[in-house]
């Protein structure tokens, strides 16, 4: 990160510099230093950078930065300057959150609009003036046939996490979105790789447009400790489950292929002690978003998802993501472990293989160009997970961890859980600031993130205070 670049040297109006201040961030990320100025001179922009390295904060800073520089003379209700598309309902949100963030200090306003929820609120809400409209596709075509929305009002088109909107199948929806926005129009393309599918997109959206790029092409972070474990399919839940309660792990996500497996497993971790939810396409939006909202509290230790969760899930400091079943798209692998060693701080990712997914475990090896390295688990014996789940068992492991007595890690998973003493840990932090959205800086903060709390009660120690070395469990060996 080139420190001699801040903030106020790229030229943002001084309401965007106050929010940023007061979030806490004096540098820009390599991605923000390079859109912005890019975004704010007003051409098509196509960017590419790693899930985490503050593509968000790249587009929505000088986007806010134009609308104040640029007061519309008079706004009807329903017809918004800016539109941001974006493949989930959870990105959806986290995008319409950064935009509130950074223009609290303006009178910007701004509406998230997605699917799985009822529509009625949507259309009331179209009644107003909105500046900068952040929706999903589907959602987003719902409100112009129903004609409660004009999209003839847009200058500034943002197609979001594009490469997933491709992957889920978004690209007719896509141009039946584009023939509803007038020509004249700005168009950023923000993707976390440069595939030929999205340069051929890019090529039917963009004019003659910039190009910035902080990725290599389908790589997997560095600072992400990858490990394998083999292991009979029939062994993967209990063994998952001793993994994280004998690591004593706080917050990982996990991810399955399939919903109902994301389900079985949730209740199965459940049943262990483990606090745990599921998050998939099945669920309604009220679930999902409490089960998220859980998981990032620290009230769920651990989250199961499928693959919709792989991209735009907003985590502050993530340390674990756990393939259960390995995806069926190599490509999706290494959206799944972006989850975490973002923005300069080490993460791990752990994958559970059977027999079966080998030649998938070749794949993504060939893809990332590296062997993941193979590790045994210490104290693990498959050959007792019939007896160590007899009732009677169970209930020994319930008075031990009651008692306290050496069985494994005793807070069953949760980040609030009280040591032996009696005492909850201390918490860490750590002064240092880097760019908005970068997520895994030392101490920088997501945008939303929580600031450090001054007095009060002591809080759960932040899910960065783990050894910075290889991050990996005691009972994790080589093999």
């Amino acid at each position: 990160m080139d420190t001699s670049i801040t903030f106020a040297s790229l030229g943002l109006a001084e309401p965007l510099l106050r929010a940023v201040h007061d979030a806490g961030y004096t540098h820009p990320t390599p991605i923000q230093a390079q859109a912005i100025p890019r975004v704010l001179e007003g051409g098509d922009l196509l960017a590419a950078a790693q899930t985490g390295t503050g593509k968000t904060a790249g587009f929505t800073l000088p986007i806010l930065h134009y609308l104040l520089s640029h007061p519309a003379a008079a706004q009807r209700p329903g017809r918004p300057r800016v539109l941001v598309l974006t493949p989930t309902r959870e990105l959806t949100a986290q995008v319409e959150e950064s935009v509130r963030l950074y223009g609290k200090h303006t009178s910007v306003r701004s509406m998230v609009m997605f699917g799985g929820v009822n529509i009625n609120p949507q259309i009331a809400a179209l009644k107003k003036p909105v500046d900068i409209l952040v929706a999903t596709p589907g959602r987003l075509l719902d409100h112009a046939q129903q004609k409660t929305l004009d999209l003839s009002g847009v200058e500034i088109l943002v197609l979001d996490e594009a490469d997933r909107m491709l992957d889920m199948g978004f690209i007719h929806d896509i141009r039946r979105v584009l023939k509803l926005l007038p020509a004249k129009r700005q168009n950023l393309l923000f993707s976390a790789t440069f595939s030929d599918e999205i340069r051929g997109l890019a090529q039917g959206i963009l004019r003659n447009p910039g190009e910035v790029s902080v990725a290599r092409r389908n790589t997997a972070s560095e600072l992400v400790s990858q490990r394998v474990v083999m292991t009979d399919q029939a062994h993967k839940r209990d063994l998952l489950s001793h993994i994280i309660r004998e690591s004593g792990w706080h917050q990982v996500l996990v991810f399955t292929r399939t919903k109902h497996g994301a389900n079985r497993l949730a209740e199965k971790l459940v049943k262990d002690g483990l606090t745990a939810a599921a998050i998939h396409g099945n669920k309604s939006q009220a679930a999902r978003t409490k089960a998220l909202a859980g998981f990032k509290d620290g009230k769920v230790a651990v989250l199961v998802a499928t693959d919709i969760a792989a991209r735009g899930l907003d985590i502050d400091q993530l340390p674990q993501v756990v393939n259960f079943e390995l995806p069926n798209v190599p490509e999706d692998y290494v959206h799944r472990i972006g989850r975490t060693g973002r923005a300069g701080s080490a993460g791990s990712a752990l994958s559970l293989v059977d027999t079966t997914e080998v030649k998938l475990l070749r794949a993504i090896e060939r893809l990332i160009k590296q062997t993941i390295e193979p590790i045994s688990v210490e104290g693990w014996n498959p050959a007792m997970v019939t007896a160590d789940s007899a009732p009677d068992a169970r209930e020994k492991r319930a008075i031990a961890r009651l008692q306290g007595d050496g069985f494994g890690r005793n807070d069953g998973g949760r980040r609030d859980a009280p040591g032996r003493d009696g005492r909850r840990p201390a918490s860490s932090s750590s002064d240092r600031r880097t760019g908005p959205d970068a997520r895994r800086n030392g101490g920088g903060r997501a945008p939303g993130g929580r600031p450090a709390r001054e007095g009060g009660a002591p809080q759960a120690p932040r899910r960065d205070a783990r050894p910075a070395s290889s991050g990996r469990p005691a009972l994790l060996r080589k093999d």
